[in-house]
């Protein structure tokens, strides 16, 4: 899940006051539906709801299921036919096949697992609940799954009825430079599904007036980065051109777990940097995951084609790796 969609925190709080809770979780898709894999609805005792497995289009019928499983306190495995009619009406040209997991908590899935999974959401740490359907048998992992936790992938392990709800904390982008790039690539990067923040102490670059209803910091890079934190979840974008606030934050970043280090300049510029940070200290293979000139070659020309770059070179070694 890309954003922090509060639904396994809903259905603690449901049974928490005791009305009791289901969450309904899609474990496999066919054709065209309407939700990807992992997504997920939580059901109170009352019938109350958050999230979504279908986009409408079988919400009433897993709800009745998930009061009966409450009733009974066993898990449900419930297959849905998505017809072209209702799969127009959320936006897809054709229909599928999905088919959800229905597990009441404190039942199928134990609370305090819930808990812990709640817990390490709120800590920004990538979790994986692991269902085996067969056994009955639930874990949660936090190593062992390294390619889902890229891929932001949940599904069945191979040749098995095991499968892997990935937990990831929500994308974010630090961007360093309050400049024109930035201006385009913010409101790029929130539709792609990131929470991005501006970084710069000169406040007459880092406006609301320039970036409305954006988050500004006006720290010093490597102030703002202690601060915020640097995570696998993380890219750190460098549009300064200015060696006294870029370099404070690659410092942080090359030894830190972020996914993604962009850093705008033209070979020249970049050579000089890579000249300082050897003297800084920093091996070869730590100075190599910048990406500088930062973008993919597209022939970008202008701010705005330029942040189309840049963020293509974020999903894709978001996507498939440096």
């Amino acid at each position: 899940m890309d954003r922090f969609d509060g639904i396994p925190e809903q259905a603690l709080a449901w049974h928490d006051a005791g009305t009791g809770a289901a969450l309904a979780t899609v474990i496999e898709t066919w054709g065209s539906a309407p939700r990807r894999v992992g997504s997920q609805l939580a059901i109170s005792g009352t019938g109350q709801i958050e999230g979504s497995v279908s986009g409408g289009c079988v919400e009433g019928a897993v709800i009745v299921e998930a009061l009966e499983a409450l009733e009974t306190g066993e898990a449900r495995e419930l297959e849905f036919g998505v017809s072209d009619q209702d799969a127009f009406a959320v936006g897809l040209a054709c229909g599928g096949t999905i088919r959800v997991l229905v597990e009441p908590v404190g039942k199928v899935l134990p609370a305090e697992m819930l808990r812990a999974l709640c817990e390490a959401r709120a800590a920004r740490a990538p979790i994986a609940y692991v269902a085996d359907l067969d056994s009955g048998a639930r874990r949660l992992d936090r190593s062992g799954h390294e390619d889902r936790f890229r891929m932001d992938r949940s599904g069945f392990e191979p040749e098995s009825r095991t499968f892997v709800a990935i937990h990831n904390p929500p994308l974010r982008l630090i961007v360093v430079g309050a400049v024109h790039i930035a201006q385009a690539l913010l409101p790029m990067a929130r539709i792609a599904g990131y929470d991005p923040v501006i970084v710069d102490p000169r406040e007459a670059f880092a406006s609301a007036p320039r970036f409305p209803g954006e988050t500004l910091v006006h720290d010093w890079p490597d102030e703002a980065i202690d601060k915020l934190g640097l995570d696998g979840r993380t890219a750190l974008v460098l549009l300064t051109h200015d060696p006294k606030l870029d370099d404070p934050a690659l410092h942080r970043a090359l030894r830190s777990g972020c996914f993604y280090i962009g850093a705008l300049g033209s070979t020249r510029t970049h050579a000089k940097r890579v000249e300082r940070l050897e003297q800084d200290g920093f091996s070869a293979d730590e100075i190599a995951r910048i990406h500088g000139p930062i973008g993919l070659d597209i022939g970008a020309s202008g701010p705005s084609e330029i942040a189309v770059s840049i963020l293509a070179q974020m999903t894709r070694v978001l996507r498939k790796g440096a």
